[in-house]
């Protein structure tokens, strides 16, 4: 498996591979301890409740595919801008298609790797907004 980024640009790929790993403590070393994640528009999640809301996702059993359109850095801080789509067959024969355009921060860490500090993946949707089917969203 992947190494945890060098480079804030590649901190998608790093997620999408552990992503689609299906290992979730994997995944969650892509994040700093005290990150939060925002699974539904104005519905922030940290800890505990980061993980299993990444987990929803991960338990479709379909791969995530990512698209990094901008990224931003100011020294340890990076502004990433990701489109990405989970799309295909779930593992109870459903079809699945979630997606969205991210709008993630990055820190680079005291041992040189990058992590998301803020995972925003439906960073351009506005409160009261659905972007998850049923069952998946972090609320």
């Amino acid at each position: 498996m992947r190494e945890l980024a060098d480079r804030p640009e590649d901190v998608p790929a790093v997620f999408a591979e552990r992503f689609n790993s299906g290992d979730a403590a994997a995944l969650a070393q892509v994040y700093e301890d005290a990150a939060v994640l925002v699974p539904q528009p104005g519905a922030p999640v940290t800890g505990s409740e980061l993980h299993v809301a990444n987990g929803r996702l991960q338990g479709l059993g379909v791969p995530i595919s990512v698209r990094p359109r901008h990224v931003y850095r100011s020294v340890d801080l990076a502004l990433l801008i990701v489109d990405w789509v989970i799309d295909g067959v779930g593992r109870e024969g459903e079809a699945v298609h979630v997606e969205g355009t991210a709008t993630d921060v990055a820190r680079r860490g005291p041992d040189g790797r990058w992590r998301y500090v803020i995972d925003n993946p439906f960073g351009t949707l506005s409160l009261g907004e659905e972007p998850c089917p049923p069952g998946v969203s972090g609320s």
